[in-house]
């Protein structure tokens, strides 16, 4: 073996060595913490016990004092040196061992030596210690003070049996960019979802305010829970304002990194009113519509934020506009599938067939105003009334959550209710990608925004200030907190016009699996027609054998009965389909046909 080869196994050996020993004297560290932070208490009482003994005992003439004495010294014995003190004595007695045993080495040498050997320990002890301490330059508050001295294992235990807490015990607390972190020691029957259960305690033994916002989640292993104190942000002293440049959504309040959401996804943003969900919605509106190949649609029947979109999104606001803008979004969504190719498995954006986000805007009042609203069909009643029919919005939104992702249409679900039934549909709640919840008011209904595991994982958005803060649960994202840019309504505004998204654009002529549309303009009654509704409509017409009725159109085609009544009517308009006595449908070639 080489003199390298030596050398490189020695400093193999001497790093694992070192590396087994710094071990070792943490843990050993750690243990003597601990048991000073339990035994210290006893000594503090054995002397409370002494103090009364000599004031009943002056003259120490009886066994109560002498017992309190005993009792303190035996006390004092069990609470162990710390670390540093312990490696300083046991340096200076191996130098006297060694002075005493081997007298023929000059006693200048031995005591030099333990001197050094004292020095070196001492500082290699200190040095760990600091290389351990928190070396952010993070200075507390008055309050962070206060906090983080009743942390402390001392008076934590000094005061746990007071408030219910016996059988825990805290860690060395540290204060980050976030606020202050500190492991709790879970004894007995005590757990992460127990502890968490008494916050109110722990509250009240650290003299917390109740506004301060309290996580208490599972610790990094068995027997441990980690408590968080979101004292601070580290999205503090960030410019929050949203710019063309800033376009994330917001800020991680624990990392600091910038959050964001892609398209493609399909949302839930939830949170009581006032939270913020419009201000938080807005920078993923901008998105969704900027772009040559997205377009926005908006379902908004307060009609505040719509507005404020109406020249770059197109914008539905009554409940026939809702049903109106549903049956041309569904008739798109199943075109686009029915040409998709062959082992394709998503519709690639085109500027002709963009990727379109829809937003319903409070779902709530969608699902209540939308759902039954009247259409007068083209039949007549046997008195001669016109036939009303109700119609609902909500099947085709149910579709485009299902099946809409494929064609790249994609539902973005916003409502004050985050109740399964008052304000999520049933079909809809389980097609969600990503949630983002803002403050709402109950556990509950975290759970059904954030998923049913939501409180035991950290997911507290129950407990979230307003406005301005929320939870965005991805499947990736930990439990942190979002602090989401503001975008005033002026810069909404003053933002560039775009086209809003429409059916009258149609396609025309197909290169490679993907259509090539143009615009519909001015068609002439004597013109066929060109949307590709009311032409499927009308070859299924011409196709038949006889007279069809409208309701078998629907079966026939593939198309939503919506959307076949506006194609019949745009048929019968142009003159190219006309009603038989009997109200079926044929067209005029049949007609000029027969007359010849």
């Amino acid at each position: 073996m080489s003199h390298a080869q030596v050398w490189r196994t020695h400093r193999q050996y001497a790093a694992t060595a070192a590396r087994w020993t710094a071990d070792h004297w943490r843990k050993e560290a750690d243990r003597r913490r601990t048991l000073r932070a339990e035994r210290k208490p006893l000594v503090r009482d054995a002397r409370r016990a002494l103090a009364t003994a000599r004031a009943v005992d002056p003259e120490g003439v009886t066994s109560l004092r002498h017992r309190a004495e005993r009792e303190l010294r035996t006390a004092k014995r069990r609470v162990p040196d710390p670390l540093w003190l312990f490696a300083s004595k046991t340096a200076i007695a191996a130098a006297i061992a060694g002075y005493v045993f081997l007298p023929q080495v000059p006693a200048r040498i031995w005591v030099w030596s333990a001197i050094a050997v004292a020095a070196a320990v001492t500082a290699l002890i200190v040095w760990t210690v600091l290389r351990e301490r928190d070396d952010s330059g993070l200075k507390p508050t008055a309050e962070e003070s206060a906090l983080l001295k009743r942390l402390q294992p001392q008076h934590w235990k000094d005061h746990a049996e007071q408030r219910g807490l016996q059988g825990t015990l805290t860690g060395r607390p540290r204060l980050t960019e976030a606020g202050i972190v500190c492991a709790v020691r879970l004894d007995g029957t005590w757990t992460a979802a127990k502890l968490r259960a008494a916050e109110d305690h722990i509250r009240a033994l650290l003299g917390a305010r109740t506004s301060l916002r309290m996580q208490i989640k599972a610790g990094k292993q068995g027997g441990w829970a980690e408590l968080i104190l979101r004292t601070r942000s580290a999205a503090d002293g960030d410019d929050l304002t949203w710019t063309p440049e800033r376009r994330s959504l917001g800020v991680d309040t624990v990392t600091g990194e910038q959050v964001t959401v892609p398209l493609g996804e399909r949302l839930l943003i939830a949170g009581r009113s006032g939270a913020g969900k419009s201000v938080a919605s807005r920078p993923l509106l901008y998105d969704a519509s900027e772009g040559a190949t997205n377009a926005l649609v908006i379902i908004d029947l307060k009609r505040v934020e719509g507005r404020l979109w109406d020249h770059r999104a197109r914008v539905a606001s009554t409940p026939r506009e809702v049903v109106d803008v549903v049956d041309e979004l569904e008739t798109e969504m199943l075109e686009r599938l029915s040409i998709l190719p062959k082992g394709q498995d998503t519709w690639t954006p085109t500027p002709e067939r963009p990727r379109i986000t829809v937003v319903v805007d409070e779902g709530a009042e969608v699902m209540t105003a939308a759902d039954k609203v009247p259409y007068e069909t083209e039949t007549e009643t046997s008195d001669g009334k016109t036939r009303i029919v109700n119609r609902s919005a909500l099947p085709g939104l149910e579709s485009l959550a299902r099946m809409g992702r494929a064609a790249c249409i994609d539902l973005w679900w916003m409502t004050q209710k985050p109740t399964i039934g008052d304000g999520i549909p049933k079909q809809i709640a389980p097609q969600i990608g990503v949630s983002i919840c803002l403050a709402v008011r109950t556990p509950a209904e975290a759970r059904v925004v954030l998923g049913e595991d939501a409180q035991a994982k950290g997911w507290n958005a129950d407990e979230l200030p307003v406005p301005g803060v929320a939870l965005v649960r991805d499947g990736k994202r930990k439990p942190d907190p979002v602090q989401v840019r503001y975008m005033d309504k002026a810069v909404v505004i003053a933002l560039p016009d775009r086209t809003p998204w429409s059916r009258t654009v149609a396609p025309t002529v197909e290169t490679a699996g993907a259509p090539t549309l143009t615009l519909v303009k001015d068609t002439a009654p004597d013109e066929p027609a060109t949307d590709s509704a009311a032409a499927r409509v009308l070859k299924a017409i011409e196709t038949a054998d006889e007279p069809v009725r409208q309701k078998d159109l629907a079966t026939i085609t593939g198309l939503s009965k919506g959307a076949v009544s506006k194609a019949v009517k745009t048929l019968t308009t142009g003159g190219m389909a006309v009603r038989t006595p009997d109200g079926h449908l044929t067209t005029t070639r049949g007609d000029d046909t027969a007359a010849a």
